[in-house]
């Protein structure tokens, strides 16, 4: 039987304190929904005491979500704890996250107090917690540099006091990965009544070592991990959800499972990226945008081989939709023929070998090749005469003027006309074409870049669109970008069978 591991996830606390990335009430409560869909089991709100706002949204989170455990941090002081209890009226399974600093570093020069009176204190906040909850847990902060011994000492006073998770973090992200596990099963072996609470990490990333000490802490025998989406949080961050989760999934011999449902895992990332305008870095793990690309034509010719070759995950499983092969000069004829068959394209083996050559002349001077460009290279024209083609097109628009659109299309030999309002012109301009197709389809992706510069400036026109689960591809050029999107459009849709 499978051991559980309970997420925790403090996105919405310790993930919100990173400068610039505050959310309001309402996007507070979006990214909770998200959460609670995506599986947590535990989402900890807010510190109900250090602003109205905190408080405010740890009372609409409590009252907008029904699975998840909701949780409010307070420090041992019991202000701070009825506060917590008043926010968390609401909630439907509530918890009180108290605790104080226990290495020496917290208790010269922080707390400025004695070894003994936080013991003593730590107790006195998780019984006065008790009073509110049934659920309290207690972190001891700074654990990574706390002395094992006295540590031990404290988990074992507040556990008799009535905390049932027992939080062990690395608040500066100073332990190794072998001294935090090493410091986990200290507690496990050494703290008598441990059997009674469950034993929680929350490692922070300062030396990059955040999820390996957080695993390290799960196989020593903690059963709850302390998480956010992306890793985001204070300075260099915490342990990111979907690294541990995809950790846990992918090494199946570990016999330890999460309720987390992995492919809303990019989605849920997306979101608390664009509420928090907080880009997630191209090369991070799981979410990143080239996770699941490949360049190197010794890994593309893998990959399409064999997925298995070069990837342990399957983008389907963290939610998305395919890996991407990105053509460079690195890339092989493997690839480059794996595009041009994507693209509607077949060519011999003497025609690959040319248009293969040609591709490399022209990845040296570009760092990626696009699908015009393969086009452009291969010479190829679509035999007889397109299915669509743009024939008029007529645009309204201006300040004070709602954006109208005439569409002329030549479907089969022959015209037809449409007229559509819209957000802007090329919005109007597609709900026209929409309405003289009979295919539904969904604009996926939608592309401008430059060619040349100044006011004569040509825009080359990518777009991708959805047809019963396909992708197709259009593109287009024009110094008129309205225009260049509309053929784009339109091409995309005429390549639909």
């Amino acid at each position: 039987m499978e051991d559980k591991v309970i997420i925790f996830d403090t996105t919405l606390r310790d993930g919100e304190q990173v400068p610039g990335c505050q959310l309001n009430t309402v996007e507070k409560i979006e990214v909770s929904r998200a959460l609670e869909a995506l599986g947590v089991d535990v989402i900890e709100a807010g510190f109900p005491i250090s602003s109205p706002g905190d408080f405010r949204s740890v009372v609409e989170i409590s009252k907008a979500i029904t699975s998840p455990v909701i949780c409010a941090l307070t420090r041992a002081v019991k202000k701070d704890i009825e506060v917590a209890a008043e926010a968390l009226q609401y909630a439907k399974r509530k918890r009180i996250h108290t605790g104080i600093g226990t290495s020496p570093y917290h208790i010269k020069y922080k707390i400025k107090t004695t070894p003994e009176e936080i013991l003593r204190r730590a107790a006195d906040a998780v019984k006065y917690a008790k009073k509110f909850v049934e659920d309290v847990e207690f972190y001891a902060e700074d654990a990574g540099r706390s002395d094992n011994e006295y540590l031990a000492k404290v988990i074992e006073a507040v556990i008799k006091a009535g905390a049932t998770v027992v939080n062990i973090p690395d608040t500066t992200g100073y332990c190794l990965p072998e001294e935090y596990g090493t410091k986990i099963r200290y507690l496990k072996e050494n703290v008598t009544n441990i059997d009674k609470a469950v034993i929680s990490t929350h490692c922070h990333n300062d030396l990059g070592m955040a999820t390996a000490n957080t695993i390290m802490g799960v196989l020593n025998g903690a059963r709850q991990v302390e998480v956010t989406m992306n890793g985001i949080g204070e300075r260099a961050g915490n342990t990111s959800l979907e690294e541990v989760v995809m950790i846990l999934k992918s090494h199946h011999n570990l016999g330890l499972k999460t309720d987390i449902n992995s492919r809303l895992i990019f989605s849920t990332s997306r979101l608390v990226s664009t509420l928090m305008s907080m880009p997630v870095q191209a090369n991070k793990a799981i979410v990143g945008r080239n996770a699941f690309a490949h360049s190197s034509g010794i890994h593309q010719d893998g990959v399409l081989k064999f997925r298995e070759n070069y990837e342990i995950i399957d983008p389907h499983e963290v939610g998305i939709k395919e890996s991407s092969i990105i053509l460079t000069a690195r890339s092989g004829r493997a690839a480059l023929n794996h595009r041009l068959e994507s693209l509607g394209y077949s060519f011999g083996k003497e025609e690959l070998d040319d248009l293969y050559h040609r591709f490399l002349l022209l990845a040296d001077k570009k760092k990626e090749i696009n699908d015009e460009d393969l086009r452009i290279l291969s010479g190829e024209v679509y035999s007889g005469e397109r299915a669509l083609k743009l024939e008029l097109l007529q645009i309204t628009c201006g300040k004070s003027t709602l954006p109208v659109a005439t569409v002329g299309i030549r479907i089969n030999g022959e015209v037809h006309t449409s007229t559509a309002t819209g957000n802007g012109p090329i919005d109007a301009s597609f709900t026209a074409v929409r309405q003289l197709i009979s295919k539904t389809v969904h604009l996926e992706e939608f592309l401008i870049q430059a060619i040349t510069k100044g006011s004569d400036d040509i825009g080359k026109v990518h777009i991708q669109v959805e047809h019963q689960g396909k992708i197709y591809y259009g593109f287009s050029a024009n110094t008129d970008i309205i225009t260049a999107s509309v053929e784009a459009f339109i091409d995309a849709i005429s390549k639909i069978k």
